[in-house]
């Protein structure tokens, strides 16, 4: 039985209120309070830690992300925050040069970002582009989104894809051509889960590999909880799939908790689910709350930076005439898809960023609300484009909203220009969702963004990128206070998986996760707040990162 006794600390307990002491024992807070109370109570065999007056706060707890695609992005060519297609190009044919058994059946790679490009050299990337790496093998990169990527010639030859392949064979997606009818390599929405199998997925032992990888990437910086879609978008929903996971936990080995959000786009998709792993899920009870099995996770959009967010009205600066963006999720299979996992007593979460996404999924989720209650706690995840009636909508359906404050990093300068300064005013409405009473977690979907808690908080309580930019902050009047942000980061994460009593609190009765930290978030200027790291992170009881270094 792991006791562990942390004195002389400046403990956040909720806003307003900070304590002196901790005391944990197998895995659960026993006693909060004073340095003279706290060690009258600990056992006396426990590790005494003296926290020398640093901050110890509850660990963060990511409530979306994809840490499968995360542990693959550290395992691939990184090609996240390129300034032009021929720097990325470059990247690749490093990275095959350097590890030529690594690309050897295809490459795969994913985060750039064309609004991130010199200024005169914005254009998206195009087969022959990727044609210059390799035209032995299939090439796929994607947008940092997620939602468009770019394939070379051997890609399309090994797909079938040519000048007499109908644009929308993908339903919900799209084929891009040029003026001449010949594929351009460019695919959107649906049409990347079709052809994402032309780059050999690892085996095994190299999903794990990439899994914990990115679990211990994310334990170092702070994460002690992760809901994670990683199964059904790109990985199949398999008993071999969902055991990889199981095995982490049965070994030991997995330094943090996880939560699958499992994505199902078809209602047979739902129905394997449903009549497989989760009809079984009461075997999770073992694992004691490290894994669980979580929500039923769709897509009904896509992204604001490929201009494949659903709208309500047309982008403003796209050269496609009245373009509202593109449904990935026709309303008849989301209603469908709702209301079946509501009848199981199955969550959903939804990808939305558009007004329209998010309007026309918060219809979805008031077909299936309890005498007016959302009792599965079903969330928005995203919400990026709203105005203030849209708001009103989501808190009088009692929908959550899973924010991630990081996107205001990379999209500050682009949301104007596609939607207009009224629209953008209310968007990306951190504070003003809180004022309405609306439930919201933070998160960072990431690869989208880098999973440090410390940079999204900075992104909350600033509304400034990495940069310091802009000058005054982005939407200033949505800035929130850094108790706010730690508390959606934590209890409101834990409430979206229905954990909020003993998840995501420094209170007896709640699990010991927590962390000592370099730097007093609550003190500290404000735009330092992105450079602090935990000195100690303990999840459950266990401590997983001493003096910043990684345990397990």
């Amino acid at each position: 039985m792991s006791k562990t006794l942390f004195f002389n600390a400046k403990v956040y307990v909720e806003k307003g209120c900070f304590a002196q002491a901790v005391y944990q024992e197998d895995g659960w807070i026993k006693a909060v309070g004073t340095n003279e109370e706290v060690k009258a109570f600990a056992a006396p065999d426990a590790e005494v830690v003296d926290c020398e007056g640093k901050t110890l706060i509850p660990g963060f707890n990511d409530s979306h992300m994809h840490i499968l695609q995360f542990g693959e992005v550290l395992n691939e060519p990184y090609i996240k925050g390129c300034r032009s297609v021929e720097e990325m190009v470059e990247i690749c044919k490093k990275f095959a040069a350097e590890h030529p058994d690594m690309v050897k059946n295809g490459m795969h790679g994913q985060g750039w970002n064309q609004d991130l490009f010199d200024k005169d050299k914005v254009r998206l990337p195009n087969r022959y582009d990727l044609d210059e790496i390799s035209t032995v093998y299939p090439i796929m990169l994607e947008r940092v989104c997620a939602h468009t990527c770019v394939l070379n010639s051997k890609a399309l030859e090994l797909l079938g894809i040519d000048r007499n392949t109908p644009v929308d064979v993908f339903p919900g997606g799209t084929v891009e051509k040029d003026e001449n009818g010949e594929p351009t390599g460019y695919m959107t929405e649906n049409a990347l889960y079709e052809v994402r199998h032309v780059v050999p997925d690892p085996d095994a032992e190299g999903i794990q590999k990439k899994v914990l990888s990115a679990m211990k990437y994310a334990s170092l910086h702070g994460l002690t909880s992760v809901q994670s879609n990683d199964l059904g978008q790109r990985t199949a929903i398999t008993d071999e799939h969902f055991q990889l996971y199981k095995d982490l936990y049965e070994q030991g080995i997995a330094p943090l908790r996880f939560r699958h959000q499992v994505c199902c786009l078809l209602e047979e998709d739902l129905d394997a689910f449903l009549e497989g792993e989760f009809a079984n899920r009461a075997s999770y009870k073992k694992y004691n709350g490290w894994l669980t099995l979580g929500p039923l996770k769709m897509f009904k959009d896509g992204s604001l930076g490929a201009c494949t967010a659903l709208m309500r009205k047309p982008y403003l600066n796209d050269p496609r005439q009245k373009n509202l963006g593109i449904d990935s999720l026709e309303p008849d299979l989301q209603n469908c898809l709702v209301q079946k996992a509501a009848s199981h007593g199955l969550q959903s979460v939804t990808h939305v960023i558009g007004d329209a996404a998010v309007e026309e999924t918060v219809k979805a989720y008031e077909k299936v609300l309890a005498d007016g209650k959302n009792v599965l706690r079903n969330t928005l995840i995203h919400a990026q484009i709203t105005d203030t009636p849209l708001l009103e909508y989501i808190r009088k359906t009692d929908s959550i909203i899973a924010y991630q404050p990081a996107f205001i990093n990379s999209d500050w300068s682009v949301v104007a220009p596609r939607v207009g300064d009224a629209m953008t005013s209310t968007s990306y409405a951190m504070k003003q969702a809180l004022d309405l009473g609306i439930h919201t977690s933070y998160g960072t979907d990431c690869p989208v963004e880098d999973c440090n808690p410390f940079k999204n908080i900075y992104c909350a309580v600033n509304r400034k990128d990495l940069k310091g930019n802009p000058a005054g902050g982005w939407l200033s009047h949505q800035c929130v206070s850094v108790e706010d942000a730690i508390d959606c980061y934590t209890v409101e994460s834990a409430y979206q998986e229905f954990a909020e009593s003993f998840k995501g609190r420094i209170k007896p009765g709640y699990y010991a996760d927590l962390e000592i930290l370099d730097t007093d978030i609550f003190t500290c200027e404000p735009m330092a707040i992105k450079d602090i790291m935990p000195e100690l992170v303990m999840v459950g009881g266990k401590i997983v990162v001493r003096d910043k270094v990684l345990l397990l």
